[in-house]
C-alpha cells in the first residue's frame, strides 16, 4: 500500500471504530426492544385469554404505559385520545364549556367557582348552586369529572341545566351556549399604595406574557406605578418560552436567559430577550413559594441571576426538567422530558435525582456535596441544585387543623353561600372588607350540631404514645396522667375557634369577596393579610436595603442543608 494512501486509512480508523461501535450498540439496543415488546405482547395475549376475569385491554395498557413512564419522572406521561382535551386545557388554557368549576359535597353536586364574563356568570349561576341535571341526565351518582365532561363540549353547541338554589322555593333552568373559555394567568393585578403595583401570575399558558405585559403596562401608564411586586406563589409552571418573554420584559434585549440541555442535540437551545424591555429600572420584588415550580423558577432565577430583582418567601420546588410533546397513533399524546433548564448564572436548580434511584424506587435529592456555588451578575453567591433559594425568607403561613377542617368539609362555603343570601353586594372593597364580630358569631352558630372533628398533632402524638406505652407494658401505670392530659387537650381544643378566629375569618373574607368578584376578589381580599406582600412593600420602601441586597458581594457562604428546607 502507498504510503500516502495508508495514511489516509490510519486518518479514517478512529471514524470507521466510532461507526462500528454505535452500529453494535444500535443493534444490541434493537434487540433489547424487540425482545421485550415480544415478551410483552405474549405476556398481554396470555393475559387476555386466560385470566379468571374479562379484563379491559385499553385500562391494562394505559395502566402499564403509566407505570413504565413513572420509573422515569413524574412528568413524563401518557394521554389517550380521550384524555387530550384536559392536556390542551393545561397547555393553553382554553376549553369549550360554560367557564364554571364543581365539587361534590356529600350527596350533592356544588358549582364551586364561576369564571368572570363566562356563560354562566352572565346566565346568572352561581357559586354553591346545585346542580340537579344536565341535558335531562340526573346527577345522582355522578362524580365531578364525570360532570365535568358533561359540561364541556365544543364552543356554540347549547347545554341545558336545573339548578337548585338555597333560598328559592323553585327549581331554575338554564338555557346557555357553550364558549371558548380562557383561564387567565394574571386573575388580578392593581395598586397596593400609591407607588407600588402588583400582579399576580397563576400559570405560565400560552398568553402568560402577554397578560404580564398588559398589566403592567397599565399599572405604569394609568396608575403610576413606580415599583412592582410579581407574585409566583402556587405557581406550578408552564411553557418555558413564556417564561423567558417574561423576563425580558425588565431585561435588556439580547440577554441570555435560559439555556436547555439535553441528551439528543436538537433539544439543545439558547433562549435569549428578543424583544426591547419595558422597564429596566423599577424596582422588582418577586415572590415566591415551596410551589413555585419550573417556569416560575426560571423567571425568578433569572431575574435573581441578573440581579434585576430581589427574591422574597420560601425556597421553590425545584423542577429544572423541560417537556416536549410527541403525537402517537390513535390521537395519543406523550409528553416526556428531554432536557434540563440552566439559567444565566449556569445553575440548573432540579432537586430531585430521577436518573438515581434508590433500590425501593424512592428518588432522593441533590446531595448537599453535589451542591455547587455560581455567581450573578454582580458576583452574588446562588446555589444549584435546590430551587431558587430567596434572597430574603419568610417562614410558610402553615394553616391550623381547625381552619383546614373547616374548608375542607366546606362549613366556610357554605356559610359564604348563607352570607351572599342576606347581602345583595359586597358592603366595601374586598381589601376593606372585614367580617364583624356579630357575623363571626353567626358562623359559629352555624356549625353548632355539624361534625368538623379534627386530630391536632398533639393529639396524634399522644395516640402514639399511648400505643407505644401498651407495647411497652407501661401503660397500666400512667393511665391516670395519660386521660387527665387527654382531657385538658380536649379542653382547650373547644376554645379553637376562638384561638384561632384571625385566620378562619381570613378564609371567612376571601370566600365571601369571591362570590362577588369571582377570582379576583378572593386574591385582593387575601392581600391585606399577606405577610410576603407585606414584607416586599416595607423592602420597596426602603431603596438603600434592596441595593444592598443586589450588590452585596459576600466572600464565603456557609453550606446549607437541602433537605431541611423540602
Amino acid at each position: 500500500m502507498p504510503k500516502r494512501s495508508k495514511k489516509i486509512w490510519l486518518l479514517f480508523l478512529p471514524v470507521l471504530f466510532s461507526i462500528s461501535v454505535f452500529t453494535a450498540a444500535f443493534t444490541e439496543d434493537l434487540f433489547e426492544i424487540s425482545k421485550n415488546l415480544d415478551v410483552f405482547s405474549s405476556m398481554y395475549r396470555e393475559l387476555n385469554l386466560y385470566y379468571v376475569d374479562e379484563t379491559k385491554p385499553g385500562q391494562l395498557i394505559k395502566t402499564a404505559s403509566d407505570a413504565m413512564l413513572q420509573s422515569l419522572d413524574p412528568y413524563t406521561e401518557y394521554y389517550t385520545e380521550s384524555e387530550i382535551e384536559d392536556y390542551k386545557i393545561i397547555t393553553t388554557g382554553q376549553y369549550g364549556g360554560i367557564g364554571a368549576s364543581v365539587r361534590e359535597m356529600v350527596d350533592k353536586v356544588l358549582i364551586s367557582e364561576v369564571y368572570e364574563n363566562s356563560p354562566a356568570a352572565k346566565a346568572g349561576i352561581k357559586t354553591g348552586d346545585m346542580i340537579i341535571e344536565i341535558n335531562g341526565t340526573t346527577m345522582k351518582g355522578k362524580n365531578p369529572d364525570d360532570i365535568g365532561r358533561l359540561m364541556k363540549g365544543q364552543a356554540g353547541t347549547p347545554i341545558k341545566l336545573k339548578i337548585e338554589r338555597l333560598g328559592e322555593s323553585k327549581i331554575l333552568d338554564f338555557s346557555l351556549v357553550r364558549e371558548e373559555i380562557r383561564v387567565k394567568d394574571v386573575p388580578y393585578y392593581g395598586m397596593l399604595n400609591k407607588e407600588t403595583g402588583y400582579i399576580k401570575l397563576t400559570g405560565f399558558t400560552q398568553e402568560a406574557a402577554k397578560e404580564v405585559r398588559e398589566a403592567f403596562m397599565k399599572l405604569k401608564n394609568e396608575n403610576g406605578c413606580k415599583s412592582l411586586v410579581l407574585d409566583l406563589r402556587e405557581n406550578p409552571g408552564g411553557l418555558l418560552h413564556q417564561a423567558v418573554d417574561i423576563v425580558n420584559i425588565f431585561v435588556e434585549k439580547g440577554i441570555d436567559i435560559c439555556v436547555t440541555k439535553g441528551r439528543v442535540k436538537e433539544w439543545e437551545q439558547l433562549y435569549k430577550a428578543v424583544n426591547p424591555p419595558l422597564d429596566l429600572t423599577m424596582p422588582l420584588v418577586v415572590l415566591v413559594d415551596r410551589n413555585s415550580a419550573s417556569a416560575s423558577e426560571v423567571v425568578s432565577g433569572s431575574l435573581q441571576d441578573l440581579d434585576r430583582a430581589v427574591v422574597i418567601g420560601q425556597r421553590t420546588y425545584g423542577k429544572g426538567l423541560v417537556q416536549q410533546t410527541k403525537p402517537l397513533t390513535y390521537n395519543a399524546q406523550l409528553k416526556l422530558t428531554v432536557a434540563k433548564y440552566y439559567i444565566p448564572s449556569g445553575r440548573c436548580i432540579q432537586a430531585l435525582d430521577y436518573t438515581h434511584r434508590n433500590e425501593d424506587g424512592s428518588v432522593d435529592h441533590v446531595s448537599d456535596s453535589l451542591i455547587t456555588a455560581f455567581k450573578t451578575r454582580n458576583g452574588r453567591i446562588v446555589y444549584d441544585g435546590a430551587g431558587i433559594l430567596p434572597d430574603m425568607q419568610t417562614e410558610p403561613q402553615n394553616m391550623s387543623d381547625i381552619t383546614y377542617t373547616l374548608i375542607t368539609k366546606n362549613f366556610i362555603f357554605d356559610y359564604a353561600t348563607l352570607y351572599t343570601i342576606k347581602h345583595p353586594a359586597l358592603p366595601t372593597s374586598p381589601r376593606e372588607f372585614n367580617l364583624t364580630e356579630k357575623e363571626y358569631a353567626e358562623f359559629v352558630t352555624h356549625l353548632e350540631g355539624k361534625d368538623y372533628k379534627y386530630n391536632t398533632n398533639s393529639e396524634e402524638a399522644l395516640s402514639i404514645l399511648k400505643k407505644t406505652a401498651e407495647d411497652d407494658k407501661y401503660f397500666g401505670d400512667i393511665e391516670p396522667e395519660f386521660k387527665q392530659l387527654e382531657k385538658r387537650l380536649m379542653d382547650r381544643k373547644k376554645d379553637d375557634l376562638q384561638k384561632f378566629k384571625p385566620e378562619i375569618k381570613r378564609m371567612i373574607e376571601d370566600e365571601i369577596a369571591s362570590r362577588y368578584l369571582f377570582l379576583k376578589g378572593r386574591i385582593e381580599s387575601s392581600l391585606k393579610y399577606d405577610t410576603d406582600v407585606a414584607e416586599a412593600m416595607a423592602l420597596l420602601g426602603k431603596p438603600d436595603k434592596m441595593k444592598a441586597i443586589l450588590t452585596t458581594i459576600e466572600k464565603s457562604k456557609k453550606p446549607f442543608n437541602v433537605n431541611k428546607k423540602f
